[in-house]
């Protein structure tokens, strides 16, 4: 790029010490952020490294926490393009090989904390086989960024400019992306290819996953199937790929956080307006249409590959038929309701995409099992694939003892499953049951309603013997506390209202919410369809309708469980109404038929001796090896 005048100098100098990163530059310039940056090396103008004062002055400091500023940047380059340290830098590095962990980021709903348990992790497993580790996140309210985590850390923003000013500094023997989430992933293919030593599934394994044309040609290679679909970039090619597979359709953008902006699309208006804010989100990337596998029961599954052998570390069934996030959707392990045949298929084809996509480390499949006339006993589709750590990983880790992260991290340097002594899936003979915490409490007039879009900001575990109990305890973790049977002997009362999809299960649900001692309190539809079926309800207006209604009810704490399905565009209004005076009243309410179903169980469970039972995780481990 040539070198500059003093004056363009200090110009260029001072636009980076006022905090201009080489994007905002390179919009100013015109042109490219590499540009920009070839131009400030060139020129003398880098970072220099200065140690978090955790003193304030009084005491020299020796926490291992820097950042950058190009107050004094007085680095120089050498012949070779590389970066010379000089006395400015306050980084205190060893002769240890180094190993940098790319973190998540900033915690916000979409990017779990879970990716943090995975990054302390590696950082734990690999300065324990002797290397400095060092952890590149902003966020200071999370266990990687303690002092004690990595043997250095810097506060730096996830971008490629900030990390690559860290690697040419640190000189690393590896720089682990996959342990993140999608944050360090979308820097994955610019760190290489400037580069930057990846280690663990190559960028370009992970590519794979994300570009439709090159993974549906995969999975025909192995004989795996997947919901048809396609992608566009426009409304027109959109509308193309949805009247070809028909509607409903799964709409997404790719290389997005947490399903965000993902929807089922029912019609052509909504796949126009959708396609507007899709382009929004994800600029210049195509969008994902699939066919909706309305009614399927999703399974998640984490495994461990070395590239040459891969092991499963848990199989996980949804509670929440599809159509839900797999982070606001609760799960049980080991599955609870899957047929042997359909288990088999999907540790033999997880083990055939991982050996396929050449992993190192960790990958989360997503399946879809749909039950229909033409396939009664279930047919397996593989919704998506990431070889990456997944949310699901302490989740699995701590539900079967087996550390997954650790053993992922020690993979990436080279070490077999052999030799690390996993060569088999774990077992166990108990239930536990993973379920969401949801924030909908602190943002006013927003629907309490699960969909494709995650919204949850944390998750929690029960444990036991018997899926009831465990459900009822993963339920009074997340704050949902079901009603008890009451001492005096009166009876509770439950709103009950589903869509018309799901009559059929009304009348169990309604039988068994009954045997249970509950009065049921319905709307004009849902008590006409119970009194055919010679099941007796208590009769509330609508919240249009007149007063008191369902709301007021609910508001004077008359009702104790609320079961409220969606039910469609025109009942919207009265559904987000009563959810949201459910949830601020503080009512158990379920919004999914599935869950309802389960939450019929763990009722039940609450009056047996098995849920006042207490045992420490370690205990379970015990009782499982």
């Amino acid at each position: 790029m040539g070198h500059l005048t003093d004056e363009k100098k200090v110009r260029l100098r001072e636009a980076k010490n006022n905090g201009f990163s080489d994007v905002q530059i390179s919009h100013l310039l015109g042109l490219s952020e590499d540009e920009v940056r070839q131009l400030r090396t060139e020129n003398g103008i880098v970072p220099v490294f200065k140690l978090v004062d955790t003193c304030a002055a009084e005491f020299e400091a020796f926490t291992p926490y820097y950042y950058s500023c190009y107050e004094n940047p007085v680095l120089t380059i050498d012949k070779a393009g590389g970066v010379e340290s000089t006395n400015d830098s306050e980084i205190r590095k060893s002769d240890n090989d180094t190993i940098i962990i790319l973190g998540g980021g900033a915690n916000r709903i979409g990017q779990g904390i879970e990716f943090d348990y995975c990054c302390c992790h590696a950082a734990f497993a690999l300065r324990d086989a002797g290397y400095d580790t060092v952890m590149v996140n902003s966020n200071p309210e999370t266990v990687s960024t303690d002092y004690d985590t990595s043997t250095r850390l810097y506060f730096e923003p996830l971008t490629y400019e900030n990390v690559m000013n860290i690697i040419e500094i640190e000189k690393p023997i590896g720089v682990i992306v996959q342990f993140g989430g999608q944050t360090p992933l979308n820097l994955a293919t610019r760190l290489e290819e400037a580069g930057a030593p990846i280690i663990g599934t190559s960028p370009a394994s992970i590519d794979r996953t994300e570009d439709r044309k090159s993974f549906g040609a995969f999975l025909d290679e192995l004989g795996i199937a997947q919901p048809e679909g396609g992608t566009a970039t426009d409304f027109d090619e959109a509308l193309q790929v949805a009247r070809s597979i028909g509607f409903p359709v799964l709409v997404r953008p790719s290389f997005v956080l947490g399903g965000r902006a993902m929807e089922i699309v029912y019609e052509e208006e909504s796949l126009k307006k959708y396609i507007v804010r899709a382009a929004e989100v994800s600029p210049g990337k195509p969008i994902l249409i699939d066919r909706f596998l309305d009614g399927a029961i999703e399974v998640d599954v984490d495994a461990v590959c070395d590239g040459n052998d891969a092991v499963v570390g848990g199989i996980m069934e949804h509670i929440e038929q599809a159509g839900i996030h797999s982070g606001d959707s609760a799960c049980v392990l080991p599955p609870r309701s899957l047929s042997a045949e359909i288990l088999k298929e999907i540790r033999e084809n997880t083990k055939k995409l991982a050996l396929g996509l050449s992993v190192k480390g960790l990958m989360n499949v997503q399946y879809a099992v749909q039950y229909a006339d033409e396939h009664p006993d279930g047919k397996l589709f593989v919704i998506e694939v990431n070889p990456r750590a997944s949310r699901t990983v302490p989740f699995v880790s701590k539900a079967t003892g087996v550390p997954l992260a650790r053993l992922a991290s020690l993979v990436m340097i080279g070490k077999s499953l052999k030799e690390l002594g996993f060569t088999e899936e774990p077992e166990i003979d108990y239930y536990c049951v993973k379920e969401a915490v949801l924030p909908f409490i602190k943002f006013t007039n927003v629907d309490p309603l699960l969909g494709p879009e995650m919204r949850s900001t944390g998750e929690v575990m029960g444990i036991s013997d018997d899926f009831g109990v465990a459900f009822a305890k993963s339920q009074a973790a997340a704050g949902q506390n079901l009603p008890s049977p009451p001492d005096d002997g009166s009876r509770r009362a439950a709103f009950l209202s589903v869509n018309n999809r799901h009559k059929d299960q009304l009348i169990n649900l309604a039988q068994n919410l009954t045997d249970l001692g509950f009065v049921l309190i319905c709307t004009e539809g849902t008590g006409e369809a119970l009194r055919e079926e010679g099941i007796e309800s208590q009769f509330v207006y609508k919240v249009h309708e007149g007063r008191p209604n369902v709301v007021d009810l609910i508001k004077n704490r008359d009702i104790d469980l609320v079961i409220n399905t969606p039910l469609g565009a025109a009942s919207k209004f009265d559904e987000t109404a009563i959810r949201r005076a459910a949830l601020e009243s503080g009512l158990p309410y379920v919004t999914t038929i599935s869950a309802a179903e389960v939450t019929i169980q763990a009722l039940r469970a609450l009056g047996s001796e098995e849920i006042r039972k207490v045992r420490s995780i370690q205990e379970w481990h015990q009782s499982a090896s």
